[in-house]
């Protein structure tokens, strides 16, 4: 499965979702519990994260293997190529390819965090240069990440996107980007890619409302802006429970795709966080209102 061509080929949006790969046995109960819920939305393809540092390498490639296998769900891999050497990178690349993976999501990644790590000396500084590398030795169709307010360590938005357009030019071929809480972020943010030369598909993420605290500490690590209104929300539901802060979730998230839909966007990119219910209500909206 190559996801370009359903970008390109589709009549109607394109619906993918991400994963990250269960932690142990027990959780892995769960995680695969919430891919059968989701599985049964019918998405054109789903994604496994690979963890900072490749500290969740083995459990992405099982998880893949599985998605893949058992599951018998269209895949894409991502690889994180911060402080991996070229061979640990083509090491996990042909073991994607043995599977039949078709689809290789390239971000550089961020150092890990609480654990001693001494990254390789070749390791890549920047993800342009590793789509380049995998593009010289692989038949993948690769993917990148576009940042609609700027990555976080970006000298300016404009900067940002001259890197998009790098990764881009070395052969990256869609672009899935962070989530933003406001559409017109996001709807500037594919205008500038357009004027700086950028003609692939752009795909926003969407990350609906799950808890108040992960909200606000996802906002803080990622950069993202929370907005006047989702502030709002968000101060309405410091006493609320769970429920309530998922059905606030998924009220928002809904609008937000609803009008991104209408707009014309390509697809959505749900970034599920293992959990099924707030995609599954927001998904079954949009089919009742005949948008997807």
């Amino acid at each position: 499965m190559r996801v370009v061509n359903l970008y390109k080929n589709n009549n109607k949006p394109v619906i993918s979702f991400e994963f990250f790969p269960p932690r142990d046995e027990k959780s892995a109960e769960t995680f695969y519990k919430t891919v059968d819920e989701l599985k049964l939305l019918q998405p054109d393809y789903v994604s496994m994260t690979f963890g900072a540092g490749g500290s969740t390498r083995d459990g992405s490639y099982q998880a893949v293997k599985r998605l893949t296998g058992d599951k018998n769900l269209p895949t894409a891999a991502y690889i994180a190529g911060y402080g991996l050497g070229p061979d640990e990178i083509t090491q996990a690349l042909d073991k994607y390819k043995e599977l039949g993976v078709e689809t290789i999501f390239v971000i550089r990644g961020d150092e890990p965090k609480n654990i001693e790590f001494t990254p390789h000396p070749e390791s890549f500084s920047y993800a342009c240069d590793m789509i380049s590398f995998i593009k010289q030795r692989y038949d993948f169709t690769l993917g990148c990440a576009g940042y609609p307010e700027g990555h976080i360590q970006a000298e300016s938005l404009e900067k940002d996107i001259e890197y998009l357009k790098l990764k881009i030019d070395s052969g990256a071929e869609y672009i899935v980007t962070q989530y933003c809480y406001d559409n017109k972020i996001f709807f500037d943010y594919v205008e500038k890619c357009r004027a700086a030369g950028i003609s692939v598909p752009i795909i926003p993420g969407i990350m609906p409302v799950y808890t108040v605290k992960m909200t606000k500490m996802l906002a803080k690590v990622c950069g993202t802006a929370i907005t006047d209104e989702l502030q709002k929300g968000l101060d309405r539901l410091a006493d609320a429970d769970s429920n309530e802060v998922l059905n606030f979730g998924i009220d928002f998230a809904f609008s937000q795709c609803r009008d991104l839909l209408k707009t014309g966007v390509s697809g959505l990119h749900f970034y599920t966080m293992d959990r099924s219910r707030s995609t599954t209500e927001i998904l079954n909206r949009l089919k009742k209102e005949n948008l997807i």
